[in-house]
């Protein structure tokens, strides 16, 4: 007999599955205020681990981390007109505190380009203290209208690096080397995601920013997904603070400034680019545990045998964890970690024991067969590399699979609302195209080059756009 699902079948009711799936992995609940989130410890460790490996990386830029109130006078945001407009829908306003009006409202963090500014201007002189490199890891909020869990929340958390440079040039590379040095390579190489990058249309960049440099990933029912997105600022908000420099001809000059960042939504697109019916599947150098020993009985040698075989790998350098709950049903216990998405799993019984074997169980290819016990410690490091590999093959294929290379307008609306992705020559499209996908609910996600690099401009020769449903 077939068992039954635990979750909603994607090709059923995918947005459906997907709040199966955050809810039965133990993930996140929807928190009290609308919009809001609680992330569950074994969501958090997620987020601790991407964490870890960003934070590692974006500290090798020479970027240091800071950290910069959440509360941020009303009045920064109404100097500079763009960035304002973006985020007014968006913004939440307190008005009172200790029991009083205040006397200027304040609004809680969207972003930090304000009161960054107000500090650059202070703490730059010359161009001596160029560049200046800060990133703090921390919670913003936007009023969401409809929220999704990790997703769209009214509260995520995010790192957002903010940075200072004497020219043009030096902002527009550093803007360019997160983008693909720290967030391509760590989606690409950590969260095994196929990602496309590409410079965002004017329609779609940041507020106040004159390029925005983005990755998309195509999620599993084909819609598109930002992945994280890094700024060239210009000098539009060094304008409004006046965050200037002296420079070595003794000149008053203008910072020039890139913002980058990246949120808990990666934890979404884990779920939605990996994830099958059966559950999460987490790449083997992201997961918290990359491997559970469980025992089927509680048989004291069995449990002694799991424990010895935690070690072994403990020692391989795999993260480990061991399941001797045997007061809970075997199968309850296997399907939670499947839920869960741990890459492996392995089984041991009293018959194991007799053998000289456990039952290694693969999560990304699935499967499952007998191995030499003392085989483990040497095998587990090469499958979860061939198992990290295989999601970022998987991904890619259902890319390139699923984009077409279409001519006209309505064919690339025909692609994107049958569930993938269309290329089109931007020059074909246009800002009066990209205006008229809107009705349809499909937009521009990104400009890339013929060659698939990215342009230097909106209008280069050759660009195309890639146009989706996007979430």
């Amino acid at each position: 007999m077939a068992k039954a699902p635990v979750l909603t079948p994607r090709a059923e009711d995918f947005p459906r599955w997907y709040q199966d799936l955050i809810s039965k992995a133990e993930l996140a609940d929807n928190g009290p205020v609308r919009g809001t989130m609680v992330i569950r410890p074994y969501g958090y460790g997620l987020w601790e681990r991407m964490q870890q490996d960003m934070d590692a990386r974006i500290k090798e830029t020479g970027t240091q981390n800071a950290y910069f109130p959440l509360l941020i006078p009303q009045s920064y945001l109404a100097r500079e007109a763009d960035h304002v407009e973006g985020f007014a829908p968006e913004l939440a306003v307190v008005t009172h505190g200790g029991g009083k009006e205040l006397e200027e409202p304040a609004v809680v963090r969207p972003t930090s380009e304000m009161i960054v500014n107000d500090y650059f201007a202070k703490w730059i002189q010359s161009y001596r203290d160029l560049p200046l490199l800060i990133n703090q890891w921390a919670n913003v909020v936007r009023w969401e209208m409809r929220p999704r869990l990790f997703l769209r929340t009214t509260e995520f958390l995010w790192q957002e690096g903010h940075t200072a440079h004497a020219t043009y040039e030096g902002a527009r590379d550093f803007a360019a080397r997160i983008h693909r040095h720290v967030y391509a390579d760590f989606m690409e190489n950590v969260l095994a995601m196929d990602v496309v990058l590409g410079r965002k249309t004017a329609k779609e960049r940041f507020a106040g920013a004159i390029n925005t440099l983005t990755l998309e990933g195509m999620m599993g029912d084909g819609k598109a997904l930002q992945m994280g997105t890094s700024h060239e600022l210009g000098q539009n908000f060094a304008k409004a603070f006046q965050t200037q420099y002296l420079s070595k001809e003794g000149k008053q000059e203008l910072v020039w400034q890139t913002s980058w960042g990246s949120t808990t939504r990666m934890i979404g697109a884990l779920v939605m680019m990996h994830g099958d019916d059966d559950g999460l599947r987490v790449p083997p150098r992201l997961a918290p545990v990359q491997a559970v020993v469980l025992a089927i009985k509680g048989d004291d040698a069995v449990v002694a045998k799991v424990r010895e075989i935690g070690d072994a790998l403990r020692a391989a350098g795999v993260r480990v964890r061991i399941d001797d709950r045997t007061d809970v049903p075997f199968g309850r216990r296997a399907v939670d970690w499947e839920l869960k998405g741990v890459p492996v799993r392995i089984e041991v019984g009293p018959r194991d024991l007799e053998n000289g074997t456990a039952m290694l169980a693969r999560r990304i290819p699935g499967g499952k067969k007998a191995v030499p016990v003392d085989t483990l410690a040497s095998l587990l490091p090469v499958i979860l590399e061939e198992d990290q590999a295989l999601l970022l093959a998987e991904s890619r294929r259902r890319r390139e699979e699923r984009t077409s290379e279409v001519a006209t307008f309505d064919e690339a609306v025909e692609a994107a609302l049958a569930g993938g992705w269309a290329r089109i020559p931007w020059a074909t499209l246009g800002e009066e195209g990209e205006a008229a996908l809107a009705e349809h609910g499909v937009s521009v996600r990104c400009l890339v080059a013929a060659d698939g690099s990215v342009p230097d401009t909106d209008d280069a020769p050759g660009n195309v756009a890639i146009v989706a449903r996007a979430y």
